[in-house]
């Protein structure tokens, strides 16, 4: 049996006005940033329906990769920016699209793809796309005929398990061991983790996990990251109830930390880093550390980010995404389309193969869906 539940009344949290007021007043997502908000909402709107929506002239901090499309339109001398897009900036994650007070219908999502499609004459946009919708919000718009585009990451499930070594047990023996043997190795290096919530994240943890966030982004890509200081600052006043952190520390002092953000289902890894190279504390931070709190939360599902095949043999299943598209030109929505018929059959293929590599043993994934 799993753990009780202790968070039901927590929502989603990137599609909260909190979330999305921080993004833009920390100028994280704004015009400066080629993130220029145009937000939606019907009118009149009785239900306090509301959906996302930028106007961009990039397509960075979206990772649905559609950069192939500018390119094509660019070398046959159409412009693909700007573009509209429904999403939570920098934010990876499977969940709603849309908030509403009472019960959203597909006539909701028909009237505001209407009136996106009027953004886009005003706006001289290319195309609009909306990305990472969960399947309750990716049928809504079933009639609206759009691209529908698939793509892959890896969750893990709470299977009915109590604690970690419920987990465990469910593992071949294989992997069990290496994953002891992993969690052990950080003990064996002097390294003690402990996990913070809300307010018992003090302002040298957020200073500390702030000055490694841009020493992560340093040593990818040589930015200093999409996201400012301000930001993590006001998510951490508005929202702390939806917040955790696990922090690393050797010899009393922090070496690392990674956030985490939780609703009443479901956790969500967002971003981790370290001040030096110790073996497994990755895998510790962002994948083992989360299990537990999952598991403590009585949480059934943990997204630990975009990407990451090494989570497979770790017992993160390999899930679909979703993202929908509408092409103003003709002859690009066609080809768009047959690109997208083939990556599908590519990613289901992927999806199958995938599967095989999961440390499960034999039987026990399909015992616990019958």
């Amino acid at each position: 049996m799993s753990a009780k539940k202790v968070n039901t009344e927590l929502c989603y949290p990137f599609l909260r006005r909190e979330f999305i007021h921080a993004l833009e007043d920390s100028h994280s997502a704004c015009m400066e940033t080629g993130w220029h908000p145009l937000h939606q909402q019907l009118t009149p709107n009785t239900d306090n329906i509301f959906m996302p929506l930028y106007l961009k002239d990039h397509s960075m901090g979206e990772y649905i990769f559609d950069y192939a499309w500018a390119d094509a339109y660019h070398r046959n001398g159409f412009e693909y920016y700007p573009k509209l897009v429904s999403a939570i900036p920098f934010t990876p994650s499977v969940g709603p699209r849309i908030t509403s007070s009472g019960s959203l219908q597909a006539s909701h999502c028909e009237q505001l793809y209407k009136q996106i499609l009027d953004v886009a004459e005003e706006t001289a946009a290319s195309s609009w796309h909306l990305l990472f919708p969960d399947k309750h919000h990716l049928s809504l718009f079933a009639g609206c005929q759009l691209l529908e585009r698939k793509g892959v990451q890896y969750h893990w499930f709470n299977r009915g398990y109590s604690t970690f070594d419920d987990f465990l047990a469910s593992l071949n023996s294989r992997k069990r061991k290496m994953i002891r043997k992993e969690r052990r190795d950080i003990s064996n290096q002097g390294i003690s983790i402990e996990i913070h919530q809300g307010a018992q994240i003090d302002s040298h943890i957020w200073q500390l996990f702030y000055s490694l966030y841009e020493r992560t982004y340093a040593k990818r890509n040589g930015t200093r990251g999409y996201l400012t200081r301000a930001f993590f600052l006001q998510i951490a006043d508005s929202m702390g109830e939806q917040i955790a952190m696990a922090v690393a520390s050797k010899n009393e002092q922090p070496i690392a930390c990674a956030l985490y953000l939780f609703d009443s289902d479901n956790l969500y890894g967002r971003y981790w880093g370290s001040i030096d190279e110790f073996q497994y504390l990755h895998f510790e931070l962002c994948y083992y550390q989360g299990i537990e709190f999952a598991l403590a939360k009585g949480l059934t599902k943990y997204d630990a980010g975009a990407q990451g095949e090494h989570k497979i043999i770790r017992g993160f299943e390999p899930v679909e995404t979703h993202s929908l598209h509408w092409i103003k030109q003709t002859d690009f929505r066609l080809a768009i389309e047959r690109f997208l018929e083939d990556e599908k059959r590519m990613i289901d293929s992927y999806i199958e193969d995938a599967k095989e590599l999961l440390p499960y043993k034999e039987g026990f994934i399909n015992s616990k869906e019958a």
